[in-house]
């Protein structure tokens, strides 16, 4: 089974765009297994910055990007087994070893 990966980006405005993209699971980790590797990588137990992860960001790009009061923080939403074709080049194993290289402020 492949592994959809679940999250969102929520602007200033509260303003959300949600995005799921899906793993091959060559090593067929177990769904638990990986939701405790990417839980406890998570700022303050729901965030993470996309780029760090190497995943695509949801920032808005019909708005212009307000330094004030924006940030770069997503939201974990969590993940789900499917049969669903992978949309990402890298498999989950590559990036759970994103996730563990990590640092949380």
């Amino acid at each position: 089974m492949n592994i959809l990966f679940c999250y969102l980006y929520r602007d200033s405005a509260n303003y959300k765009q949600y995005n799921g993209i899906v793993f091959n699971n060559p090593e067929n980790r177990k769904l638990q297994e990986i939701e405790v590797l990417i839980t406890q990588k998570l700022i303050d137990g729901l965030w993470f910055v996309a780029e760090d992860w190497n995943i695509p960001n949801l920032f808005f790009k019909d708005y212009p990007w307000n330094h004030e009061i924006d940030h770069t923080w997503h939201e974990y939403s969590g993940i789900a087994e499917t049969e669903e074709i992978t949309t990402e080049k890298n498999t989950i194993e590559h990036l759970i070893l994103l996730i563990g290289k990590t640092k949380l402020p």
